[in-house]
């Protein structure tokens, strides 16, 4: 019987385009220093991948987890996103339970190690998994991590419970990130902030502004008031 990873791969390796690979090296920050130091690239796009794992549902654990574990980014991504598919495809809370626990194995390990790793999964697995339970302390758990995967992961994965009219996993989440001003952390706060106000409850999101725009960092601010009018706007920018 043929490895199926192996065959993903191979299908992936197909696509890809060696200029689109330099360029998604720049984009991703894979410089020395740089958030995604050391990532590998192949050049292939997220309708490509999102293509392929069409063609390959149905992967058992084993098969996603020699995904995960790849250097080439684009594997991983399709090892998420095969698991996304898996996990809503799945007939019980057991089996969704696996592919949770699997998840956060994969997050703590260092595996989903990029922002769009992170974005494509925290969500719609981890995040679909604490809605069903009414549950958001995983995510502040995440959240009080150093580690800059697993606090963005914390963040984006309440955007399943805004999704659901449901502010209290964000709110609970963003004092702990408040502080933190890297731009990946500002970035996904200042998005479930401006989320939660197009979502859930457009006075909730003001209401925590002008309690916390001092606080708060340029970048995370500015997303957050991104779809409020012009006058508002530059009322919370002028509290900084």
């Amino acid at each position: 019987m043929s490895d199926t990873s192996a065959d993903i791969e191979a299908a992936i390796a197909e696509l890809a385009d060696p200029v689109r690979a330099a360029g998604s090296a720049r984009f991703f920050k894979t410089g020395p220093g740089q958030y995604g130091e050391g990532d590998r690239f192949i050049g292939v796009t997220v309708p490509q991948l999102r293509a392929v794992a069409k063609r390959f549902r149905g992967v058992d654990a084993a098969t996603v987890d020699r995904l995960l574990a790849s250097e080439i980014h684009e594997y991983r991504l399709a090892g998420l996103l095969l698991m996304r598919a898996e996990f809503e495809r799945s007939p019980d809370d057991s089996t969704r339970r696996g592919w949770v626990d699997q998840y956060l194995a994969a997050l703590a390990e260092g595996r989903v190690n990029n922002w769009d790793l992170v974005d494509a999964s925290a969500d719609p697995v981890l995040g679909a998994w604490l809605v069903r339970h009414g549950d958001h302390r995983r995510l502040v758990e995440l959240a009080y991590e150093t580690d800059l995967w697993m606090r963005r992961a914390g963040i984006v994965g309440t955007f399943a419970f805004l999704k659901h009219g449901v502010a209290e996993a964000t709110l609970a989440v963003v004092p702990v990130v408040i502080d933190d001003r890297r731009d990946l952390i500002q970035k996904a706060t200042g998005w479930m902030l401006r989320e939660m106000g197009k979502r859930v409850d457009r006075g909730l999101l003001t209401s925590y502004l002008n309690d916390h725009a001092p606080q708060m960092g340029r970048t995370a601010l500015s997303y957050a008031v991104e779809h409020l009018e012009a006058d508002e706007r530059a009322h919370y920018r002028s509290l900084r």
